[in-house]
């Protein structure tokens, strides 16, 4: 029987998607790939909202400053008299923060996927947006602007738990008729409309500058695309290696593929970064709990999910005077400073959910229903447990810090006289409890190795490439032919034979 030949299969199969020609680039054989256009409208769109929002904050802010029913500088009281109802607003604008920078940061993602490949950088189609860059010190893809965008994201969290403050306004008659006043503060509106914009500026740039070949999020359409351009050269005689081998010649089907864990490097310093968070967060915990009440015992009698009056807090006031600022700078370094590793913990999870999500719709080729190149670009995100569970869980787990250190004011007379951070120690424990179950789910998930003989790719390009061998639509993978002296696995658009477990494969 002759050899198998993958190129002269894939040449002979005509694609329903739209061909579209780049003069500068080198192409070879038929364009397998969606760019996703309808993906890009719609990702340009949320940039456009998230901008809005950012002017519209920069507009209240400014709005507060000119108004005269402040009791501070830039502080005013609104109609909000409940601690529930500040614990809402401030979740309200954690969740439209994550929607505004999980828009921004698919665009600032795409754009730079786009220029790793363009530079023979990119190795998988998901990559740490703001720990990767392209070459160039002042590339928007570069470093120094994903520095920039690391501190806007952190900025753009802290502000969104410092505009809410609650205030003792006090009384004249005595402690009995003192009133709780829920009040905005100009100051975080308007830094936090300033970071989002900055992070949209920066993102539109990076797009921009890039030469995008697909919109898409589908490591089929990226590696297809690279393919198409020459990019990337499929290597012969690897239908059966995984990411991460690099042996060559024949090889048996295995039972089991190897874990995230040992096919991606960066995914083992993601996890240990998480249990590191994990373990400060107990110690600050422990600590805060020792220095508000000596006894653990006693301290978990006032345990509650929400601060209350009677629970036990840790707490420092800073003066303030009047028409000056600079106190606002204390409160985002403190802010900062703990909240800040949280969210560079979580955009690092964002490279576990999406590796196991792409290693998730190639493992489908082997289905019944096999597996499309392209997908609604809504469907990836929203079509997968892990992506779901991890939008939900970002703005809740920066909520339920802004729980354990808020701020709380102390007014006399009708004006603001001082701002305490304040510091709850089983706000802490319920914080730390639940990146607990997070890092442990995420590590339960990396260290799990996919059962069955297909090879695991985990969106690792080059490898993609190797074992994709026909391009279509709607592929299958499995047993292709009986060659001499080895046989041949692959992709089809018609579905495969289970491959033979006790034959060599090349």
């Amino acid at each position: 029987m002759p050899a198998y030949n993958p190129v002269n299969r894939r040449d002979s199969y005509a694609t329903d998607f739209e061909s579209v020609h780049f003069k500068s680039k080198q192409t070879t054989g038929p364009e397998f790939y969606d760019r996703s256009n309808f993906s890009r409208k719609i990702s340009l769109v949320g940039v456009g909202i998230a901008a809005i929002f950012g002017w519209f904050c920069i507009f209240e802010g400014f709005m507060i400053f000119i108004s005269k029913n402040t009791i501070s500088s830039g502080v005013v009281v609104i109609s909000l008299q409940k601690s529930w109802q500040k614990e809402l607003l401030s979740l309200g604008l954690n969740l439209v923060v994550t929607a505004c920078t999980e828009t921004i940061g698919f665009v600032h993602s795409i754009a730079l996927r786009s220029s790793l490949a363009s530079q023979q950088q990119l190795h998988f189609n998901t990559n740490l947006r703001l720990l990767s860059a392209a070459s160039g010190w002042f590339n928007p893809n570069g470093t120094l602007c994903n520095i920039v965008m690391a501190i806007l994201l952190i900025v753009s969290y802290s502000s969104s738990l410092l505009v809410a403050l609650s205030v003792d306004l006090g009384s004249s008659s005595g402690v009995e008729d003192a009133q709780l006043a829920i009040c905005v503060s100009e100051v975080p509106l308007i830094v936090m409309g300033v970071a989002l914009l900055l992070q949209a500026v920066i993102a539109l740039a990076s797009a921009r500058s890039a030469d995008i070949l697909t919109w898409s999020s589908s490591p089929f359409d990226i590696t297809a695309a690279l393919v198409h351009h020459a990019q990337i050269i499929p290597e012969p005689g690897q239908c059966m290696r995984s990411v991460g081998d690099r042996a060559r010649g024949p090889v048996t089907p295995s039972r089991k593929q190897p874990s995230a864990w040992a096919a991606h490097s960066s995914i083992a310093r993601v996890v240990i970064t998480l249990w590191t968070l994990v373990i400060l967060c107990i110690v600050w915990g422990i600590i805060i709990v020792h220095l508000s009440d000596h006894s653990l015992a006693d301290a978990m009698k006032s345990w509650t999910f929400f601060p209350q009056p009677q629970s036990h807090v840790i707490a420092y006031s800073i003066p303030i005077a009047g028409g000056v600022y600079w106190y606002w700078v204390l409160y985002y370094i403190n802010m900062a400073a703990i909240q800040g590793p949280l969210t560079l913990g979580l955009h690092c999870s964002e490279l576990v959910v999406n590796v196991i999500r792409d290693e998730k719709v190639w493992r489908n080729m082997t289905t019944a229903e096999g597996t499309s190149v392209s997908s609604h670009p809504l469907a990836l995100v929203f079509g997968s447990t892990l992506n779901v569970g991890l939008l939900v869980l970002k703005p809740l787990l920066h909520w339920m810090l802004g729980l354990a250190i808020s701020l709380a004011g102390t007014a006399e007379q009708g004006y603001l006289t001082a701002i305490a951070v304040s510091m709850w120690p089983f706000q802490i424990v319920n914080y730390s409890v639940a990146l607990l179950i997070f890092s442990l789910s995420i590590t339960v998930i990396v260290l799990y190795r996919p059962k069955g003989p297909q090879p695991a790719a985990y969106g690792h390009v080059q490898t993609l490439a190797n074992l994709i061998d026909e391009w279509s639509p709607t592929m299958w993978w499995g047993h292709k032919e009986k060659g001499f002296p080895f046989y041949h696995a692959g992709t089809s658009d018609c579905r495969l034979p289970k491959v033979d477990m006790n034959a060599l494969y090349a």
